[in-house]
């Protein structure tokens, strides 16, 4: 770890201080930064509220009041690098003797232009503002009180589920826009920060544990740096993960280039062969060692190769034996994915293109297209995500009342991936605890609401979904 020392007095901090910091950051790997005491300073405005300013700063791992002088620090701590601002480059610097004489380098700076708004940038991911608009038709005319719905969700804690599915990291790089190249008509931006988040089945995962169910996940990851982040986020919440090592693929990583609050270009690593023989087999045993405590079982296929027809027929088997709640989405990047191999679930909630796709169907109007799925796979309930449009609910065609919609109920969209995710995991959890097809369908969508009012996927608490209903 190389250790980056800054001091002074950051009476106000502005976004001189700002640059200069985040410069000291990229230096190294771990920032220290020392706000000189009452004593030293001898400033207006108090050591604590500076020392707050500075902690609150994204880029600094440690602050602390310091209370004796810097080259004292210095010389005790022997921290690998010192930074300082441009302007005491041509001054006297004591500093630069001691860090001679065990190694240590003093770097001077003012920082980049452009990098002092790292922290008002990472307010877009911090935001959780959610402004949801319910559907009061909806709810009249499916007769639902909204302390039935707190209810519901309440219940969720009672639930062991055991999502399996493709695991993704996603990786938002915030960038400057710098202009055009003037060799080529090509954008050119420069990165500024970067945020991670665990997607894919993970975040079904981690929905589910954050929402207040016990959770296994079973999944397939690379021998890289990614593995570990999924591992540590999942261990993080609570979640018992089973994350074989395919030493075949890496851990699939989603980037998105972003700038202004626009994504400029999507880079996707993966592979999307199927697992081994081996990995199916590994799975399975699994499965069958932990299918006894299951209420739910979630699969969430991206098509990246986990989900064969092996393992999705064997555990279909098992859930149907065991009389276990099954829902399930095949989400298609491109023309690969297929909702119908996934037969007799209680839910599956493909969007219109994965229907079309899977039916090879680009003429027949919604509720003839959902007729066929339900036919085809045998899914008792079939949610139709329609973006902007909000789902379309096809019941069960026993049922009198056979079809609905609910218009989108976010009010102010940020990033729509994982809106899906939600969706499937709320509306599944609420059909296992026994709440009817309006009651999950509406719940699920308020998810999916929360969820693309901010940027990456976070988890979803009860309380929030609770706070919409409030």
């Amino acid at each position: 770890m190389k250790k980056v020392f800054v001091s002074g007095d950051f009476n106000i901090l502005h976004p001189g201080h700002l640059r200069l910091l985040k410069f000291a950051k990229d230096s190294g790997t771990y920032l220290i930064v020392g706000v000189h005491s009452d004593d030293i300073s001898g400033k207006g405005i108090s050591q604590d509220i500076r020392l707050e300013s500075i902690q609150a700063a994204s880029c600094v791992d440690e602050a602390f009041i310091l209370d004796i002088p810097a080259t004292q620090y210095i010389q005790k701590s022997k921290p690998d690098i010192v930074v300082m601002g441009k302007e005491h480059e041509l001054k006297e610097n004591p500093e630069l003797e001691i860090l001679a004489n065990y190694g240590g380098k003093l770097l001077f700076s003012s920082g980049e232009i452009g990098f002092s708004s790292m922290d008002l940038l990472r307010q877009e991911f911090l935001s959780l503002s959610n402004n949801v608009t319910h559907s009061p038709n909806f709810i009249k005319r499916h007769d639902m009180k909204l302390e039935t719905l707190k209810e519901i969700i309440e219940k969720f804690s009672s639930l062991k589920v055991l999502v399996i599915g493709d695991t993704i990291v996603d990786e938002y790089i915030t960038c400057e826009a710098l202009g055009m190249s003037q060799e080529d008509p090509t954008i050119v931006v420069s990165p500024l920060a970067t945020n991670k988040f665990i997607g894919g089945a993970a975040i079904v995962a981690s929905h589910a544990r954050t929402l207040g169910a016990e959770v296994q996940f079973i999944s397939v990851v690379g021998d890289d740096d990614n593995r570990d982040y999924v591992k540590d986020g999942l261990g993080d919440l609570g979640i018992e993960s089973f994350l074989l090592c395919d030493s075949t693929r890496p851990t699939t990583l989603k980037q998105r280039f972003r700038a202004n609050n626009k994504t400029l270009l999507r880079v996707n690593h993966l592979k999307q062969h199927s697992v081994s023989k081996d990995i199916e087999t590994a799975i399975l045993k699994k499965v069958q060692e932990s299918i006894d405590t299951v209420d739910l079982i979630i699969f969430s296929d991206f098509s990246y190769g986990l989900l064969t027809d092996t393992i999705i027929k064997n555990i279909t088997k098992l859930g149907k034996k065991k009389d276990i709640f099954m829902s399930a989405d095949s989400q298609s990047s491109s023309q690969t994915g297929d909702i119908t191999k996934f037969k007799g679930m209680t839910l599956v909630t493909p969007t219109e293109r994965e229907i079309r796709l899977s039916l090879n169907d680009f003429t027949s109007g919604l509720v003839v297209l959902s007729e066929k799925l339900s036919k085809k796979s045998h899914a008792k309930y079939i949610f139709t995500t329609l973006g902007a449009e909000g789902i379309m609910i096809y019941n069960d065609p026993k049922k009198s009342f056979l079809t609905d919609t609910i218009d989108a109920l976010g009010s102010l969209v940020k990033d729509v991936s994982g809106a899906g995710d939600s969706l499937l995991t709320c509306s599944s959890m609420a059909l296992a605890v026994g709440a009817d097809i309006w009651q999950s369908s509406y719940l699920g969508s308020l998810a999916a609401a929360v969820q693309v009012s901010r940027l990456g996927n976070v988890p979803i608490k009860k309380e929030e979904i609770i706070q919409e209903l409030n």
